[in-house]
């Protein structure tokens, strides 16, 4: 065995042995993936200049703003249920800046709760989404997907604007 092939196999056992180890496997992964997105899109919302809320990559789609918007009312509608005490938000009909941050920012709010609360147990309780029902940690996975879906969307706006996204920012210096 060639001391690529060593180095490689020792890799992977080590880090086979880390995720073993880990007492919420499951839930804890889940955890990180929405911090990740959770930052890119909160600074992704500070970078961008009031203005450019307005701004629309073609007539049809929604403007900067009312993506925010549409994540932080997805956001708070999925995290709030999982909490148990549903509510709707209005963040997608605002305009200001301001207002759109706040919304979000509380939005994300109320899934730290839920995802603070998360353990791989509670993970598989279920909870009513509509007329679904999905697990705990189903409707997560579910809100970090279309949070990152809707951050590609964003990314895609800065750089028409001139801007680059967060994810990306320092890759070129490193």
């Amino acid at each position: 065995m060639n001391r690529y092939s060593v180095i490689m196999l020792s890799a992977a056992i080590a880090s086979g042995c880390a995720f073993a180890q880990t007492e919420n496997p499951l839930s804890t992964e889940v955890k990180g993936s929405y911090t990740n997105v959770k930052n890119n899109i909160l600074k992704a919302a500070d970078k961008v200049s009031e203005a450019d809320y307005a701004f629309k990559a073609t007539p049809e789609v929604r403007p900067f703003g009312q993506l925010l918007g549409h994540v932080a009312d997805s956001n708070l509608r999925t995290c709030s249920a999982i909490n148990g005490a549903a509510k709707t938000g209005d963040a997608s009909s605002k305009t200001a800046k301001a207002d759109i941050v706040a919304a979000l920012k509380d939005s994300f709010a109320e899934c730290d709760k839920a995802i603070d609360a998360l353990t791989d147990a509670t993970g598989s309780q279920t909870i009513t989404m509509g007329r679904a029902q999905r697990s705990k940690l189903g409707a997560l996975w579910g809100t970090v997907s279309h949070d990152n879906e809707m951050y590609g969307t964003m990314s895609v706006y800065m750089r028409l604007k001139g801007l680059v996204p967060p994810s990306t920012e320092g890759r070129a210096t490193r």
